[in-house]
């Protein structure tokens, strides 16, 4: 069997404040690429992972990978009660720790692969608890299951008490409360720099200890955006307007702090692609990779990213929203 995940783009978090009773929220859109490959036979026990292009993944991307595909498999070889063995093998790739939700992809792919297996349709919600993915985000868990535009509802205080990431979170992936069709003919621009420091683990841990709660009128303000402007503007296919509130997420709640924590050639590179012409640009996740949309000027776009990354290791792509989830052969 083989699975193709997608990646997504993690726009913001919504409520790090609390006051109502529940945490964390979110708003993410799948893209149709990057997105990686992962293909699975039964083998001898254990589980075992090879890569179709070892010699140009670096050590760090390998040993994610293996890892994130080992514990998943464990997990759900325990739920189903089964303790067979399974070769995988990894074709495309993106890397880790980007801010496009490499891990949870993953998890989800193993997770699933072996639950079709054994012959158990397994949905991705119920896939992302077995696996311990979705703890603050179901964005990633949602894009897997049915692509398109996703708003989560985020965790009641009762199941999540404290402010975490995903990778330091037990929580159970959140309702999705809100899905839409992403207008198609909308590109989006990713920029991804090679940044060696990334945040992540306990660095990641350390900044919402520190920086939670979030003031409440921001949570407002921000919630005010998404309901009465973003989400209208997509359901009506208004560009323009959809532009100017990612630019006006950049500085609002958990994302301004996100954006305040990063080299300065993030900030740099958004404001070249806003003046090149993009309806809007931002950040996704905790970075380092920068999008845009536009719907026409996406040769003027790659000329200003390439500017303003000068020398820079990095990669960009130009892509578009996915309105479905992984497919599996």
């Amino acid at each position: 069997m083989m699975i193709k995940a997608p990646s997504r783009l993690h726009i913001t978090l919504i409520d790090l404040n609390g006051s109502l009773g529940r945490v964390d929220g979110g708003v993410g859109l799948t893209l149709e690429n990057p997105h990686l490959i992962l293909t699975c036979n039964p083998g001898d026990d254990g589980v075992r992972v090879e890569f179709t292009n070892q010699d140009k993944l670096t050590l760090n991307r390998l040993n994610e990978y293996r890892n994130k595909i080992e514990s998943a498999s464990s997990k759900m070889m325990e739920f189903l009660g089964r303790d067979g063995g399974f070769d995988f093998t990894v074709g495309e790739t993106y890397p880790p720790h980007s801010g496009l939700g490499t891990g949870t992809q993953l998890s989800l792919a193993a997770g699933k692969l072996i639950s079709n297996y054994y012959g158990q349709d397994i949905d991705a919600h119920a896939i992302g608890r077995i696996v311990g993915r979705g703890g603050t985000s179901g964005i990633g868990v949602a894009a897997f299951q049915q692509g398109g535009l996703i708003i989560d509802g985020g965790h009641p205080k009762t199941e999540k008490s404290k402010f975490l990431p995903s990778s330091a979170s037990q929580a159970s992936p959140p309702p999705v409360i809100a899905r839409y069709d992403f207008p198609e003919d909308w590109k989006i621009l990713l920029v991804i720099p090679r940044f060696e420091d990334r945040v992540s683990g306990k660095k990641e841990v350390n900044i919402f200890q520190e920086y939670c709660p979030i003031p409440l009128e921001e949570v407002e303000k921000l919630s005010h955006l998404l309901l009465m402007k973003m989400m209208p503007a997509v359901v009506e296919g208004d560009l323009d307007t959809f532009g100017e509130v990612l630019n006006s997420i950049q500085g609002m709640g958990f994302k301004k702090i996100e954006n305040k924590l990063q080299n300065p050639v993030i900030g740099n590179i958004m404001e070249s692609l806003r003046s090149a012409g993009a309806a809007g640009a931002g950040m996704s996740s905790f970075g380092p990779t920068i999008y845009a949309v536009t719907d026409t000027n996406s040769k003027a776009l790659i000329h200003a990213a390439e500017d303003a990354l000068g020398p820079m290791d990095s990669e960009i792509i130009l892509t578009r929203a996915q309105n479905r989830g992984a497919e599996i052969k």
